[in-house]
């Protein structure tokens, strides 16, 4: 009885300790899409206009009365641009955004219920 006790604690011990992988949802409007908690941010810049969608298990996360700043690192250049709601669940940067290869972005966003979440992007 004590070596069924035994293997049973270790198996407990080695399945308590695994580690939860986190996954990127997969990218609806063509952008580059990563997770904060257990929401989704997808970043398209298409056409000179620069679009953050917000998604919470795939369903749309209305952004209505959000907003937030988008920070574009180029080098040690730094620019910063506010960022409004668009509509339904996204976030705009209306400003001429212009994104390259090699540049890292960070979303500050401030959800209707003024919580928040700071996410990261990496242009490739």
């Amino acid at each position: 009885m004590k070596k069924i006790m035994t293997v049973l604690a270790i198996a407990l011990a080695i399945a308590g300790s695994t580690t939860v992988q986190a996954h990127e949802s997969e990218a609806k409007h063509g952008g580059i899409v990563k997770t904060a908690g257990d929401l989704s941010f997808e970043l398209v810049n298409k056409d000179g206009k620069t679009t953050i969608y917000v998604d919470d298990h795939g369903k749309d996360l209305p952004m209505t009365g959000g907003s937030g700043t988008l920070t574009v690192l180029k080098g040690t250049e730094k620019t910063v641009f506010p960022l409004t709601p668009g509509g339904a669940n996204t976030l705009v940067a209306k400003d001429g955004v212009k994104l390259e290869a090699g540049n890292k972005v960070v979303a500050a966003v401030v959800f209707p219920d003024k919580a928040t979440s700071n996410v990261r992007f990496s242009i490739k």
